[in-house]
């Protein structure tokens, strides 16, 4: 890190006007992510072979702000374990992370469309969902053009404005974050449903031509809209191994078993895990151990 300059590299599609922004893995552990931007960029290589990419429109697709925490495996900049991720819009005379997000955001904030293929803080596996912040400038009609099956809105907290999602958003480009199912795994079915959303939106605002949009795959979903707050967490009042019953996606009802806590030395069960209600399996735990009072399961009540 000291003996080159730090690159950020970026794939574009099209010209005339900046139309859309994809950023893939902002930190060094979102291997899901940096996948999915890759077949998004193979995929756009080829309708852009085939002249099927609007020439009106510039597309801007950026893998990783992060390369070189990915190549040693730290999910943070590894001198001071800071977030790329809680540093925007950033600073020119800042701290190194400040830095890169100050030269990315110069770069983003052109565009009048931004996706970021995001991760959760926690590790787990999740229903794929768009989801935007609401800050006032947030556009949920036109998130409902990915065709995805569930569009959450999070009411921002003090350091969510120092996100990549809300400063987008202040910036006036209409933001939406993608959550695939998974961060340090490949899911491939994930990443190219994922993808074909992508296609979508861009096809909803012509940004390939006709013939391309042709090609997609027409969603009929009418997608659940709601805030976070609405999902029901489970807690586990002890520490332990995580094992699981059910996965995401999974219908439950209410006092069904969800997840088991063992002791980790005997064995022995410390706590079941039951559905509070009828819903659907939104975000499971996926790690081996599991802490007291984390959330590990959310669920999606049945009303919606």
């Amino acid at each position: 890190m000291f003996r080159d300059d730090f690159r950020v590299t970026g794939y574009i599609f099209g010209e005339g006007k900046k139309a859309l922004c994809v950023v893939g893995s902002v930190r060094g552990n979102e291997y899901q992510q940096i996948y999915t931007c890759s077949m998004l960029i193979k995929r756009l290589t080829e309708l852009e072979g085939a002249g099927l990419i609007n020439s009106e429109n510039q597309i801007l697709i950026i893998p990783s702000l992060n390369p070189y925490s990915m190549n040693i495996g730290k999910r943070f900049w590894p001198t001071d374990n800071t977030d790329i991720n809680r540093m925007f819009p950033g600073y020119s005379l800042g701290e190194t992370t400040q830095r890169i997000a100050d030269g990315v955001f110069k770069v983003i904030s052109q565009y009048d469309n931004g996706i970021q293929f995001a991760s959760f803080y926690m590790p787990g596996t999740f229903s794929p969902h768009v989801r935007i912040m609401k800050t006032g400038f947030e556009n949920v009609e036109k998130a409902k053009q990915f065709g995805m099956n569930n569009i959450v809105i999070r009411n921002t907290k003090p350091y969510d404005t120092t996100t990549l999602n809300y400063n987008w958003q202040i910036w006036n480009t209409d933001a939406f974050s993608l959550y695939t199912t998974s961060t340090t795994s490949l899911d491939t079915k994930s990443a190219d449903q994922t993808v074909e959303c992508v296609l979508r939106f861009m096809a909803a605002n012509d940004m390939i031509n006709p013939q391309a949009a042709d090609m997609i795959s027409d969603s009929k979903i009418t997608p659940r809209v709601f805030f976070d707050k609405e999902l029901m967490t489970v807690r586990p009042n002890v520490s332990g191994i995580f094992l699981s019953k059910v996965s995401v996606d999974t219908a439950v009802t209410r006092g069904q078993l969800l997840a088991t806590v063992l002791d980790t030395s005997l064995g022995t069960v410390l706590e079941y895990l039951r559905s509070p209600i009828d819903g659907t399996v939104f975000f499971l735990h996926n790690d081996p151990f599991v802490y007291a009072n984390t959330g590990a399961i959310k669920i999606l009540p049945e009303a919606f």
